[in-house]
């Protein structure tokens, strides 16, 4: 396979991450290497070839240090080491090499907003109320009455609060009881967490994604949050019922996230990017990036639980952003591993081969740094998982109201003949989508017309115009149902213009401007359904 050409501009070559694409791997569900049916590092390292065919920049790999998998990783039990399941640190070492040697960068999954109650450091803290990390998980006393300390309800269901016999106390958990939150206004926490920073960057890492990062701090006072007004969305988990204005989000997180950076700025090109949700996500995103001494960018959820792709939604969603921001940097994902697969959620069966196309080419269009999530560029859909199949502690929980994630954490298809679709020769950790053989790598590499293809040229054609990776974004009116928007950068000037819908509309390209890519029908001054045309200035 080869590889598209990259480019770099002069002005950005120390910023490497600027417009670039990311590809997010899913460990347990990439490629399994040793039959136990669940992907691992070494599966990981041998497909990288394929992922640097892809044009992209860099990969992000969702966590594989040592964990209980209560929540799959994001309960950790050492910050430091690989966890058997996935491999070793020397696995961890080789993939690293191979990814730089194939000219990709590589980002982790850091999660600081609490650990796994297995961790030796909680293990001590609930020991008791005077040993030497007492202090490092936020306890409190219970109310008189013996119930918990405040009104905080936890992401996955009930209080946020469970009591622990030994401190005669309650800790705190945002998500999982099995997540115990950490005391990030402790300084001997901050420090330990910038250790464990050193330490990856140390063995070669070139960035991290920072999981929840707006959890990890809360009101010390223990405030109870208010009522969330009812705007009549369907409320399935007790913690819809509240705005969270006390249990995260602190005012003294930006000071330490610019410690964060500091020690990310003592190493030459280093990336990091906040996940932040919440129905407060764009005030914190952009004060967790503002300037220059926070962290780079941050990554949203405008459009992961999306119900539609409009012209509307993208345009409220970037204009958040605007190019006179300056220091503001957004990052853009279609698709993760917490949310529904996006063919699955926006297009109708028959119109996904379709959609799936102008859906990768106007993620390529966008102001910003672009994800891709594994199986994306393949088209998968979202899996229905029976619920004795179910992994998802969330799902499990709230079943039926609460959509299951496995469905978007299903095996990468490989091989169309191939036992598991070539993703083990076991049993998989989850099944393999029914529909997704006709999706398989092979098929479509054999295919010069798949969706991988596709994927594959338009990465090159962001690639390729320097107004697509760094240029401002100009909204323009192109008439009912059509999304158009101009880039700009370094003399560079171009017109890039969508259908999204299954009806088509009339456009025709103004007097000045020069056609370089059209997807669809795009004949006789009209787009067709899902159609394209990006246009390049000739003035």
């Amino acid at each position: 396979m080869n590889e598209p050409a990259r480019i770099l501009s002069p002005a950005t070559a120390q910023t490497w991450w600027r417009g670039a694409t990311i590809y997010q791997i899913y460990p347990r569900s990439f490629a399994d290497s040793n039959g136990d049916g669940v992907g691992d590092l070494p599966g990981i390292t041998a497909h990288l070839p394929y992922v640097a065919s892809l044009g992209v920049d860099a990969i992000w790999i969702s966590p594989f240090v040592k964990s209980p998998q209560a929540d799959f990783g994001y309960d950790v039990s050492d910050y430091r080491d690989v966890d058997p399941i996935f491999g070793t640190l020397a696995d961890f070492d080789v993939l690293i090499a191979k990814a730089h040697a194939l000219g990709l960068r590589v980002l982790i999954d850091q999660v600081w907003a609490h650990t796994s109650d297995q961790h030796p450091w909680f293990v001590e803290s609930r020991s008791s109320r005077d040993n030497p990390k007492a202090d490092w998980y936020v306890w409190a006393d219970a109310k008189a009455d013996g119930s918990p300390p405040n009104n905080w309800q936890s992401v996955f269901g009930g209080p946020a609060w469970t009591w622990d016999a030994r401190r005669g106390q309650y800790f705190m958990h945002n998500f999982l009881k099995e997540q115990p939150q950490l005391h990030v206004h402790n300084a001997a926490v901050q420090e330990e967490l910038l250790a464990i920073t050193r330490f990856w960057l140390d063995r070669g890492v070139d960035g991290f994604r920072i999981d929840a990062i707006n959890f990890a701090m809360h009101d010390p006072a223990l405030t109870d949050n208010p009522p969330a007004p009812d705007d009549g969305t369907p409320r399935t988990r007790p913690f819809d019922f509240q705005l969270h204005k006390y249990n995260q989000s602190h005012a003294d997180l930006p000071a330490f996230l610019e410690s964060v950076r500091g020690v990310f700025d003592e190493y030459d090109g280093r990336f990091s990017v906040a996940e932040v949700g919440g129905a407060d996500s764009e005030r914190e995103m952009k004060l967790f990036t503002h300037g220059d001494a926070r962290l780079n960018t941050a990554y949203g959820f405008d459009f992961l639980y999306a119900p539609a792709l409009t012209p509307d939604i993208v345009r409220d969603a970037l204009e958040k952003w605007p190019s006179d921001a300056g220091a503001h940097w957004p990052s853009w994902a279609f698709e993760n591993h917490d949310a529904p697969r996006a063919i699955t959620r926006w297009a109708a069966p028959e119109h996904r081969a379709a959609f799936a196309r102008a859906k990768m080419l106007l993620l390529a269009c966008l102001r910003g740094n672009i994800f891709l999530y594994y199986g994306e560029e393949l088209g998968l859909g979202q899996v229905d998982i029976a619920y004795d199949d179910l992994q998802d502690p969330e799902a499990i929980a709230n079943w039926p109201l609460t959509l299951s994630r496995d469905g978007a954490r299903t095996p990468m298809p490989w091989s169309a003949d191939a036992p598991q679709l070539g993703f083990s020769n076991a049993k998989p950790w989850l099944p393999v989508g029914p529909d997704h053989a006709a999706l398989a790598v092979d098929v479509q590499e054999r295919d010069a017309a798949s969706i991988l293809h596709y994927t594959r040229r338009a990465i090159a054609f962001r690639n390729a115009h320097s107004a697509l990776r760094w240029g401002d974004l100009t909204f323009v009116d192109a008439g009912e149902g059509l999304l158009a928007f101009e880039r700009q950068s370094e003399g560079e000037r171009m017109l890039c213009v969508f259908n999204l819908g299954a009806t088509p509309r009339d456009w025709s390209a103004p007097g000045g401007w020069r056609t370089v890519e059209a997807l669809g029908d795009t004949a006789n001054d009209a787009l067709g359904p899902f159609a394209a045309r990006i246009a390049i200035s000739e003035r």
